[in-house]
């Protein structure tokens, strides 16, 4: 199963909008997929006896983790790197078991022109350090509001059709590694 992350707890997020399309061109390519939204977090999530005593919803996140053939983490820009609740649930995930040898692909998004390079490249640093795989190829939507709202929206952008060979060439990557079965 490949698992699409929302990396932001914002209710009715861009990148949740981003992570459905990317959900739906991952079906079309005939891949189990699910997202993992990290809206959904409950509140105990925060509390500092959290990483010893998960909640049971995330206890929910953590084998939706370990049960994936590969990730897609979307990534929105916040302050020059990621959301912090997106390194908070990193931090809640085992050790090593979580990314280890695990393949992870990347899509950043930003209202700025960069398109979230920084959180993308912060974030390929987090998960090199857990021995996950980080898949080269990534994607970046700059102004996605702006790509969002254009007639037509993300399905119509170029950058759908990227996202669409990301996918397929993820999707390649982990069946190469014996991650997914054809």
């Amino acid at each position: 199963m490949i698992t699409v992350i929302s990396g932001t707890n914002r209710t009715g997020s861009v990148s949740a909008q981003v992570a459905a399309f990317i959900a739906e061109a991952y079906a079309d390519l005939g891949a189990e997929v699910g997202i993992l939204d990290l809206a959904e977090l409950p509140l105990e999530t925060l509390s500092p006896d959290a990483y010893v005593e998960k909640p049971a919803r995330v206890l929910e996140f953590i084998d939706q983790i370990l049960a994936s053939s590969g990730l897609v983490v979307i990534v929105p820009e916040y302050n020059g790197s990621m959301p912090g609740v997106l390194k908070l649930f990193i931090d809640m995930l085992p050790f090593p078991e979580s990314f280890e040898d695990r393949p992870v692909s990347y899509v950043g998004l930003a209202a700025g022109q960069f398109g979230g390079l920084r959180p993308v490249e912060h974030l390929q640093q987090v998960f090199g350090y857990r021995n996950a795989l980080n898949f080269p190829r990534r994607v970046f939507i700059p102004a996605v509001g702006a790509v969002m709202k254009s007639e037509g929206g993300l399905p119509a952008s170029d950058y759908a059709s990227r996202l669409r060979e990301q996918a397929q060439a993820f999707l390649t990557y982990c069946r190469s590694l014996g991650k997914l079965s054809d």
